[in-house]
């Protein structure tokens, strides 16, 4: 999503990033908000299973471009001396030329899937992740508007469940098993903003609010993010909410590759009087470009070096590249062009960008984070009050299919065809 700007933004950055927790952290532990210690041991087991030049290779083209990884991570004869806790550190040793091994993780690539032709996903266990909470929840999380009494309003959290309901079916027939990380309305994990209150207070100082207010008065409240109700509701939708999903998907579910949907907007203001506009793309993203002010927190670090050593990225770039150039036939959508220094294009896609998310970082299998259509937008707006249909409509001078649809089969085409290029 692309609507929170300026103050807000840099609010929400710093409340995700900050160092926080429900319980007193040791004082050379630098984590994000809500996140627990690293248990830096589990590396142990990627010892000698990366060559050098692929991991260097790997960390300036897609993880920590710019030379981000410098501060905390450092090269030597030895391997890699990665910053730990404190000034501790611990020791990569790389593999030696043509002696690399498969590196150990609960997800299976596609290549080393058996072939089906009747059945060009048979085999893969796929996690579906519908983005946001919807229902009751999606005015708290600032997903929701709506034009003027008696139309329908557009809430991301709804639309992202319909899509992947219809979606689910569509991946079985060709053979997928389909596992939910969120299947219906409401929060999977079980603490609620009341719970998170003591550590956005904390929060809250830290940034060095000189007056922090208890409530906000709506999203049209330019002052929100220095209020303890706004910042412990964002700790709980977007913070723990995706941490107990990506314990799920590690612990419970362990699915060979997740998709993360969602729906796109631009800033729409006051939700009660939404600005529509003309402007309408898509994007894929993949997980990489950490910045250094990331990578300086142990638990980021942490999680990017287990996304890095267990391969993640051969796979999430070429299935990201062909659900992108499906939705792109589908749509006829312009590709997104981030113009922040948060999110870099990889690969030769013009659709395709590296960025760290919550949800891309933490699931530690293959993660595919779908941006597709600007809600906001006057076409988009137009498709939503059509609701979902069978068949096709003549929808603005256009005929096609219902916009959840359209989503649907051009995933799923994006996935038949990434399987039969990795399943070769």
């Amino acid at each position: 999503m692309l609507r929170q700007k300026g103050a807000v933004f840099a609010a929400i950055a710093w409340i995700l990033m900050g160092s926080a927790g429900l319980r007193a952290q040791e004082p050379a532990a630098r984590l994000s908000a809500l996140a627990t210690e690293p248990d830096w041991t589990r590396l142990e087991r990627y010892q000698e299973t990366m060559r050098r030049e692929e991991f260097t290779e790997l960390l300036d083209t897609v993880y920590a471009p710019g030379g981000a990884w410098k501060d905390t991570i450092e090269m030597d004869a030895d391997g890699a001396h990665v910053l730990t806790t404190g000034t501790e550190r611990w020791v990569l040793r790389f593999a030696d030329d043509g002696a690399a091994t498969e590196p150990p993780r609960y997800w299976k690539p596609m290549a080393g899937l058996p072939k089906n032709t009747k059945l060009p996903l048979a085999g893969l266990t796929i996690g579906l992740d519908p983005g946001h909470l919807g229902g009751t929840w999606a005015k708290m999380e600032e997903r929701w508007f709506q034009v003027e009494a008696g139309t329908i309003p557009v809430a991301e959290g709804d639309m992202t469940l319909l899509t992947a309901h219809i979606l689910a079916p569509k991946l079985r027939a060709e053979g997928a098993k389909v596992v939910w990380v969120h299947s219906v309305a409401g929060p999977v994990t079980k603490l609620r903003p009341a719970d998170l209150r003591a550590v956005a207070v904390e929060q809250l100082k830290r940034q060095g609010n000189a007056i922090i207010r208890n409530k906000y008065g709506g999203p049209a409240d330019e002052l929100r993010m220095n209020s303890v109700q706004w910042t412990s509701e964002l700790l709980f939708y977007r913070t723990a909410e995706i941490q107990e999903r990506a314990r799920l998907v590690n612990d419970v579910l362990k699915p060979d590759l997740v998709l993360c949907m969602h729906y796109n907007a631009e800033a729409w203001g006051d939700p009660a009087k939404p600005q529509l506009v003309d402007k309408n793309h898509l994007h894929v993203m993949v997980n990489g470009c950490y910045s250094a002010q990331e990578l300086a927190l142990d638990d980021v670090r942490y999680s990017m070096l287990i996304k890095l050593l267990s391969g993640t990225y051969a796979e999430e770039l070429p299935v990201a590249e062909h659900i992108a150039d499906s939705m792109a036939a589908a749509t006829g959508l312009p590709p997104y062009v981030y113009k922040t220094p948060n999110a870099i294009r990889v690969g030769p896609d013009p659709y395709i960008w590296a960025r760290d998310l919550l949800a891309n970082r933490l699931y530690e299998c293959p993660v595919i984070y779908i941006e597709p259509y600007v809600m906001n937008s006057q076409e988009v707006w137009d498709r939503v009050q059509a609701g979902n249909y069978d068949g096709l409509r003549l929808i603005d001078g256009k005929v096609r299919q219902s916009i959840y649809q359209e989503y649907a089969d051009a995933v799923v085409r994006g996935m038949v065809e990434a399987a039969g290029e990795l399943r070769k």
